[in-house]
């Protein structure tokens, strides 16, 4: 599956899409596809404001239990309750229906440096190859 490239990525395969001061986090295709059957999230609540590259939420596959990492910072103002009774949906379709939270950038300076420390999703192509997972 392609990377869309309307996002940027991280190192720990977590994808982040800005639009205005909204920022909606999820968790990448090759990430779900190392987890296998995801069966639990644990989703931040609104109001938890969370710092670049600090935990947001925790996924549970049949395989292990992994955190997920912010790419930005921001304040939760919505996670994803689809994901609540039907987790499978980051199996499914990460880049759409199983996002996991969205966030209020608060300083678009910071997330403007943020940003700057993620990758396009042609070098988060390039890192997979290289990366050893």
């Amino acid at each position: 599956m392609d990377n869309p490239s309307d996002r940027k990525y991280t190192k720990e395969h977590e994808w982040v899409k800005v639009e205005g001061n909204t920022a909606t986090v999820g968790i990448t295709f090759h990430a779900q596809e190392l987890l296998t059957d995801i069966v639990f999230v644990e989703l931040p609540k609104a109001g938890k404001k969370v710092e670049q590259f600090k935990q947001l939420a925790v996924v549970e596959s049949v395989k292990s239990v992994s955190d997920v990492f912010s790419p930005v910072s921001g304040e939760v103002t919505a996670a994803n309750s689809e994901l609540t009774s039907n987790p499978e949906l980051i199996n499914k379709d990460p880049y759409n229906a199983g996002w996991i939270a969205k966030l209020k950038i608060e300083d678009n300076a910071k997330l403007d440096a943020e940003l700057n420390n993620l990758m396009t999703a042609e070098q988060y192509e390039e890192y997979l190859k290289t990366a050893a997972h």
